[in-house]
């Protein structure tokens, strides 16, 4: 049980004798596929919004000198810590305005971290599935594009004769191999210079 406490101990604050989470996902169990949805999936809150509270949890940037990169990451997550307060609030509604800075401060403090850790692995797995996507996309415009190519009368009456081409210069290939005439010699020079 210490064990189990102490990871827990960033994740929990206790405000006049009530547990409250801070940590989003220890209310999972409590919430519907939908707002799970809605809690995982980044741009689900206004862009205005992000905008007016990126003071609020990051005064500490300059916001002109980050890379769209870091805009992007840090954007989703102070989008994070909105969903997480309206969470909070929404199990929590008798908490008053000075409880709820107290709140924010602990979130700032022990979740920043493993919100921007989850925020990156949330893009990644964004790039991957949609270059996953556009890979499935362009195996099957390649497969359409050459199917569309097969049933071209002009197609068809080319292959034919190219596959006779092949067919016989495999039996000419074939029968010049395998005479006897042809592979005699080589085999009893080699066979001699053994000796």
């Amino acid at each position: 049980m210490n064990k189990l406490s102490r990871n827990l101990k960033g994740d929990i604050i206790k405000i006049e004798g009530r547990k409250i989470f801070i940590n989003p996902f220890l209310y999972f169990r409590r919430l519907d596929q939908n707002t799970k949805k809605w809690f995982r999936e980044i741009s689900q809150i206004s862009d205005s919004s992000i905008f007016e509270n990126r003071d609020r949890f990051y005064p500490e940037l300059d916001w002109k000198n980050l890379s769209d990169a870091e805009k992007c990451v840090t954007n989703a997550t102070v989008e994070m810590f909105l969903k997480t307060l309206i969470i909070i609030k929404t199990f929590h509604p008798n908490l008053s305005l000075q409880e709820l800075d107290l709140v924010e401060s602990n979130l700032i403090i022990f979740k920043k971290i493993s919100f921007e850790r989850f925020v990156k692995k949330q893009f990644k797995k964004k790039t991957k599935l949609i270059l996953k996507e556009k890979r499935k996309s362009d195996r099957a415009e390649l497969i359409f594009n050459w199917q569309k190519w097969l049933c071209l009368k002009e197609t068809r009456k080319s292959i034919i004769p190219i596959f006779v081409i092949i067919l016989l210069s495999a039996l000419i290939g074939w029968f010049a191999g395998i005479s006897k005439n042809s592979c005699n010699p080589y085999f009893e020079s080699v066979s001699n210079s053994q000796l």
